[in-house]
């Protein structure tokens, strides 16, 4: 924190780079633009120093988001990191130029005033913001989706939506965790378990996945990872190795998951069907086959946590939710004070993606690298030139 509030203007360049996605799947165009500026009173302006691709990058880029698509021309990436360069004079933002932070797509500029933002911690969500603020205001912008996100050099963010950077920290490994991270570390939270219980995460290789793994065996809860490709898998086994026990990863290509809940069963000296397998699962992948296998893997009274959100949606058995007593429950972000929670775990912890980096000018090369589907999050560093 070196610099009071102010908005220094001379000491800032008056344009910038932008990748800009001019029409559904078309390449991103990289140009020149005039700096934002920040106005409001909570909004600050940063420079941004990396920005991670997330699937939900994609998934807006082919026209697959609704009900609200972007305007185009739009600069796409809600998970992004960057240093305070300036503030509104009239600021009493708590920031100061020099700080670091990390950008979560969700919110930009709440209202306020609706349920959401006026509700804060209640008994089922203690861990929502204070009024006032919520990542679930549906009237604010989100960066990147209904609003211009992290793929250029500067960005006005709100000042109530970002964390700081813990120290020892770098960009890159914070942009990861902006979407990516706090995403699954609140699908955790949300399956309420205790340590020592078991947890399945389908889509175990993923950039969600492998943190995810970290995440959960960190917590000291027993984790299945499930995926059913070569890289992810790969990946997987890697953090697996590197974290030690605690982790057991499945190939559901060649594992049924009726064999997996009776070697559980077996673990735990447990004979009926009903007290065999998993406490809790998180679907992560977009894939009836995933869900389906991870609902599989429950035992009776177990708790299914959906991130992920297919166009045609799930089709679920009325069996597992009547009889097994299975709950289902959807998990999107987590609140501005579960990303700085998260933030701080994962620095204590070393929790860290696997990374490939890129250069601004090479977006277009990191789309072609994530369709090959290999796992891990890629990032554009803007330090390389």
């Amino acid at each position: 924190m070196s610099e009071p509030s102010s908005l220094r203007k001379g000491n800032l360049p008056s344009e910038m780079k932008a990748q800009f996605l001019e029409a559904f799947s078309t390449p991103y165009v990289l140009r020149s633009v005039p700096l934002p500026s920040p106005v409001k009173p909570n909004d600050v302006l940063i420079k941004v120093d990396a920005a991670s691709y997330c699937h939900t990058d994609a998934v807006l880029a082919a026209g697959n988001m609704p009900p609200n698509p972007p305007t185009f021309p739009h600069i796409g990436c809600h998970e992004f990191a960057g240093t305070v360069v300036a503030l509104p004079s009239s600021s009493s933002s708590p920031w100061r130029v020099g700080d670091r932070v990390g950008v979560p797509g969700r919110a930009f500029h709440p209202c306020g005033s609706c349920f959401e933002c006026v509700r804060g911690p209640t008994t089922d969500d203690p861990d929502a913001d204070e009024p006032g603020y919520s990542v679930y205001c549906p009237n604010s912008v989100n960066n990147g989706i209904s609003g211009p996100g992290g793929f250029r050099a500067y960005a006005v963010v709100d000042g109530r939506q970002v964390a700081p950077i813990p120290e020892g920290m770098s960009a890159v490994d914070t942009a990861v965790l902006m979407c990516a991270g706090v995403t699954v570390y609140a699908a955790l939270k949300r399956c309420k378990l205790n340590k020592g219980q078991r947890v399945g995460i389908m889509g175990c290789g993923g950039g969600l996945g492998h943190l995810g793994l970290q995440f959960a065996v960190k917590m000291g809860y027993q984790v299945l990872g499930v995926d059913a490709a070569d890289a992810p898998l790969r990946l997987a086994q890697d953090i697996a190795a590197t974290e030690g026990k605690g982790i057991r990863i499945v190939d559901a290509r060649v594992e049924l998951a009726k064999d997996i809940v009776s070697q559980i069963g077996e673990e735990d000296d447990r004979r009926d069907r009903g007290d065999m397998g998993l406490d809790a699962v998180i679907i992560l992948p977009e894939s009836q086959n995933a869900f389906d296998y991870g609902m599989s893997l429950l035992r009776n009274h177990g708790k299914c946590i959906v991130v992920s959100f297919p166009a045609e949606g799930f089709h679920l058995s009325a069996w597992d939710v009547v009889f097994r007593d299975i709950s289902i429950q959807g998990s999107l972000v987590g609140s501005n004070k579960l990303l700085r929670e998260m933030l701080q775990f994962a620095a204590e912890h070393q929790v860290r993606a696997k990374v490939k980096t890129f250069p601004l000018s090479g977006l277009n090369d990191l789309v072609k690298e994530y369709q090959k589907g290999e796992g891990g999050k890629l990032v554009i560093d803007m330090s390389l030139p």
